[in-house]
């Protein structure tokens, strides 16, 4: 994938080594439960953070320099954010960016509770900031079986940004209702599974439209979609649930199948429209 001539917004908050990675002592086990409940069950972040909250586990708002880091990872994110919010503002009538994504390592404080590293890449909508943990890429690549591709870490992020789009066009808060209406957690469940690999399909766009906005200078190689798509493959819930060494149950599913987020991450790379993502309709 090529990125390193592409524009950087200087929109990447830098709080590693900050020391985020103290928690509250009763908190510990929660988040370690967490942490097994994203990898392994694919329960949503946003779902952990709030019982992690409950326990004590909330960090202060620590506030991080903003702009672009001097690292090559760093680089990387603010390259592929800048060409992402790009991407949105040219598809999505009042697009606004989300604040600078935050990059920390081990913990960080969230306005969606305490943020920690196992937990996974997320966004939370409260603060409409996405949180990234770096050492998540290389968990991705040795744990979990995912590519260790630049587009397959890009991908990681351009999904988040997908969630920032749903919180814009109300689909977020549309979610959180039906859920709350559902008749049961597997309904509930149905609901998270359309949403994330709505997600997905927002991801597939933006790698559809990256190069054109950026007149090629971040665009996709040859080879690049298909690492993509082995990373989909490798976090689709039934997959993660055989890896635990556990039987597969799809009522207990949040994110979708592996099947499902190829599936759905190929869509929208083929179509570049995000009209194509219509995952409520087909879940």
């Amino acid at each position: 994938m090529r990125w390193q001539g592409g524009e950087r917004g200087g929109g990447v908050e830098d709080r590693r080594g900050m020391g985020g990675g103290a928690v509250a002592g009763g908190s510990l086990g929660v988040l370690v439960l967490a942490a097994i409940g994203y990898f392994v069950f694919g329960i949503d972040p946003s779902t952990t953070q709030q019982i992690a909250s409950q326990f004590g586990g909330v960090g202060a708002q620590e506030k991080g320099q903003v702009g672009t880091p001097q690292d090559q990872a760093g680089q990387f994110v603010d390259v592929i954010g800048t060409n992402i919010n790009k991407v949105w503002a040219a598809k999505l009538n009042g697009y606004r960016p989300p604040n600078p994504t935050v990059i920390y390592d081990g913990g960080t404080g969230t306005q969606c509770g305490y943020g920690q590293a196992a937990m996974g890449p997320f966004y939370c909508p409260t603060d409409q900031t996405v949180y990234l943990d770096l050492g998540f890429w290389t968990q991705m690549e040795q744990q979990l079986g995912a590519s260790g591709a630049d587009f397959a870490r890009a991908y990681v992020i351009a999904h988040e940004y997908g969630h920032h789009v749903q919180t814009l066009t109300g689909v977020s808060a549309e979610v959180q209702q039906a859920q709350q209406r559902a008749s049961g957690q597997a309904e509930a469940n149905r609901y998270s599974v359309a949403l994330e690999l709505q997600a997905d399909c927002y991801a597939g766009v933006w790698a559809r439209n990256a190069a054109a906005v950026s007149n090629g200078e971040v665009a996709l190689d040859p080879g690049d979609l298909e690492e993509g798509l082995k990373t989909a493959n490798a976090i689709g819930d039934d997959t993660l649930q055989r890896r635990s060494g556990g039987r597969v149950v799809p009522e207990g599913f949040t994110h979708g199948s592996s099947a499902q987020r190829v599936e759905w991450l190929r869509r929208g790379y083929d179509s570049g429209d995000p009209a194509v993502c219509d995952t409520f309709g087909a879940v």
